[in-house]
């Protein structure tokens, strides 16, 4: 029943209304099934035995398995068709332009060939089908000779322009695969790699520059890339004018309709990097424009992103001084499934967190109970970096409850699995960080001194506030409070509150 689950769970509500109203069209008989199956598939969270139960009564498999086969065909047709109707009516449009006008001109009818081909070239270069403007300048230069009325140089000028352009989609499309496969190499697999050079190295070779003219998917695929750049780099700053820019040109796209889950996608990203950048109402205004297109085709994209922007909403939330609602927004998710396991891991690490600062330890144990699976798979599921976060998060929940033993344990744990990777990544400043945790662990009346202070203070190779990464600050702020003896989550806000300053 997996992949009828995973399929149903992508439906939003007027999604689930629609295709019950294609099955009630589809269907011959009174007497069918399907219907009952996708409302439990839908509602309920029932195993196959279960519901082969609450459909036929007793414990009739064949029938069951030859109800689910169908149900499967139909969800694929209904969202193959749904699909061309809402997205390629304008690629079949053109398509059926090309095929009428190739008719008339094996019939000799060269003038009406000629001016639907123009038609669908029209088409086709609004909306950016390089593929598709190939076939068009194609038929035309075949049949040329036969019109006097057409400039054949022209033709052939315009042939190898969207050549240019058809190659310089493709080139980016294996730049976006090669950086994405080594950004999974790095997240997931903990691999250490220079990323910067790998980055530059392969938009040389694939002779990619940053300035080209490019279509909607390509634009998204660039802007892609770059946040990625910025991930590895924590360095959002130096990307928020890029981004920006190629935003400005997203927004007057012709595509931008037509394209809406690339469209929300880089919304999201434009809202993360100023999120990230510590400037927070630009954030949540671009969160604002995620929303409205996510209601957009009928919710279409809503349950893809819908936990993406409630994480991203919350996080907005805690560091404005909203942490009430920052909880209360996840908090709604933390016993969700979804297929977004990665952004589901995030809600909780980040409730985690929020409740950390708000000096609510034991909700904060409770939630952080529920991560009993291995680091191995959370390093497949969310990446090292997310593991690492949730080891330090860990630690300092144990010394805030006074788990002495579970303390030590932790902190002998770090050290043996995360380390060696933190050297090769020229992180070894959360090693730093660790060793004047464990120490106030052991002497806390001492970090309260002068010493302990010009300690700290000697300890880093401290980075611009203003460029600092949001989640450092956090950690940063829970030592700082137990050095000043001051509430963990004003210490954070006053933290943030300089950095932004800065």
């Amino acid at each position: 029943m997996t992949d009828l689950n995973t399929i149903v769970s992508t439906f939003s509500y007027e999604d689930q209304l629609q295709f019950i109203k294609y099955l009630k069209k589809k269907n011959k008989r009174s007497d069918t099934k399907n219907i009952q199956l996708f409302k439990l598939l839908a509602k309920e969270k029932l195993s196959s035995k279960e519901l082969c139960k609450s459909i036929y009564k007793n414990d009739n498999k064949a029938a069951y398995h030859a109800l689910r086969k169908r149900l499967h065909q139909s969800l694929i047709d209904f969202i193959a068709n749904t699909n061309l109707e809402e997205e390629n009516s304008i690629d079949m449009q053109i398509i059926k332009f090309i095929l009428a006008s190739r008719t008339f001109l094996i019939n000799k009818q060269f003038k009406i060939a000629y001016e639907i081909l123009v038609k669908a070239e029209v088409l086709a270069l609004e909306h950016s089908l390089f593929p598709i403007l190939n076939e068009i300048y194609h038929t035309m230069i075949q049949y040329a000779y036969l019109n006097p009325s057409v400039d054949i140089s022209t033709l052939i000028s315009k042939f190898k322009t969207n050549q240019k352009n058809q190659y310089l989609e493709e080139e980016l499309n294996m730049v976006y695969a090669k950086i994405r496969q080594t950004l999974s190499d790095m997240t997931y697999k903990g691999e250490v790699l220079d990323f910067q050079t790998i980055l530059n190295n392969t938009l040389a070779e694939h002779n990619i520059s940053l300035n080209d003219s490019m279509s909607f998917k390509s634009l998204y695929q660039l802007m892609t890339i770059v946040s990625i750049s910025a991930f590895v780099t924590n360095d959002y700053l130096k990307i928020e004018p890029f981004l920006l820019d190629t935003y400005s040109k997203i927004k007057t796209h012709k595509l931008k309709d037509k394209q809406l889950y690339y469209h929300i996608q880089i919304v999201y990203m434009t809202a993360n990097t100023f999120f990230r950048n510590k400037k927070f109402e630009n954030s949540l205004s671009y969160l604002e424009e995620m929303k409205t297109l996510m209601q957009q085709h009928r919710k279409k994209h809503f349950k893809a992103f819908e936990l993406k922007y409630n994480l991203l909403l919350a996080l907005n939330l805690n560091y404005t001084n909203n942490q009430g609602k920052a909880i209360e927004y996840l908090e709604n998710f933390k016993q969700s499934k979804h297929n977004d396991i990665e952004t589901l891991l995030d809600i909780k690490l980040s409730l985690v967190m929020f409740y950390i600062q708000g000096s609510r330890f034991k909700e904060a144990q409770h939630i952080f109970s529920k991560f009993y699976h291995t680091d191995k798979y959370y390093t497949e599921k969310a990446g090292k970096d997310w593991v690492i976060k949730k080891s330090l998060v860990e630690i300092i929940l144990h010394i805030e409850l006074g788990h002495i033993d579970l303390t030590e344990s932790r902190l002998l744990s770090f050290k043996r699995n995360h380390n060696s990777y933190l050297k090769q990544i020229n992180q070894e400043r959360v090693t730093t960080y660790l060793k004047l945790v464990n120490h106030y662990y052991k002497h806390p009346e001492s970090v309260t001194t002068e010493a302990f202070k010009d300690k700290v203070e000697t300890s880093f190779n401290w980075t611009e506030a203003e460029q600092e990464d949001i989640f450092v600050l956090s950690f940063f702020a829970w030592l700082k409070s137990k050095m000043e003896n001051k509430p963990l989550y004003k210490t954070t806000l006053q933290l943030v509150e300089i950095a932004q300053k800065s």
